[in-house]
């Protein structure tokens, strides 16, 4: 039996590539979204690929989400936490609503479908979470102190659940992406991302299918000794 991938946010940009790659490499997948419709429908009309709606910042929505995949195609093996949102603003104008929802979803998300799979994956014997930070979560960026908050935080998730799994075979790791050419990243000003792009050493963006692999690896029985783990995968953008 094949093994069940659910990839949060993932019809669109990095989760998209993240769905296709982990399909590539023969396991089940259920792409979960959140809001566009027409988007979600067309990914799963053009790659075969179920999918499922519910807001990762809902605790309960998260359980019970996880539980129709799982009568659906089979218990969740493989969980890759990648959705996530912007509502970028200096502090001084930024609101707690913008703080907040930014901090439920991004990092909140995490914590909510983990806890959904993470007692099945132990009694299994076999996990694999992986999870989607950000190089903003290692180095800070202005006008992004919820986003680099959130994704921070992501990266001390990581390590310590990764405590919590290693014993029972679930392993958890983080991938910390720089710019990647996405949806997202298409919205900068033309100026300021030139800038950015100008602030990387291998002097590009970054490809979605890039960071897919690098989660396919991480889901791989050839992973089975890293968990704990962030890969920064940014270009040389950052070094630490």
């Amino acid at each position: 039996m094949t093994k069940v991938a659910v990839v949060t946010g993932g019809t669109r940009g990095i989760g998209e590539a993240i769905s296709l790659a982990l399909q590539e490499k023969g396991y089940t997948v259920a792409a979960n979204y959140g809001g566009n419709e027409e988007r979600a429908h067309a990914f799963s009309r053009r790659t075969g690929i179920a999918i499922f709606k519910w807001d990762v910042g809902d605790h309960q929505a998260c359980l019970d989400g996880c539980a129709t995949v799982s009568e659906t195609l089979g218990p969740v093996d493989i969980v890759v936490n990648n959705a996530g949102i912007t509502r970028d603003s200096v502090l001084f104008k930024m609101s707690f609503d913008d703080w907040n929802e930014v901090l439920r979803i991004n990092l909140g998300g995490c914590f909510n479908m983990a806890k959904a799979v993470f007692g099945g994956m132990r009694e299994r014997g076999w996990g694999r979470i992986v999870n989607i930070g950000s190089v903003n979560g290692q180095a800070g960026q202005y006008g992004q102190a919820n986003y680099a908050a959130a994704k921070s935080g992501i990266h001390g998730f990581t390590k310590a659940l990764a405590q919590e799994g290693a014993k029972h075979g679930v392993t958890v790791n983080a991938i910390a992406p720089g710019y990647i050419d996405t949806d997202m990243v298409a919205a900068v000003p033309p100026p300021v991302l030139d800038k950015i792009v100008a602030s990387i050493p291998v002097g590009r963006l970054g490809q979605p299918q890039e960071i897919a692999r690098g989660v396919a690896f991480l889901c791989s029985d050839d992973a089975a000794f890293i968990t704990g783990s962030t890969l920064s995968m940014n270009g040389g953008q950052h070094m630490y």
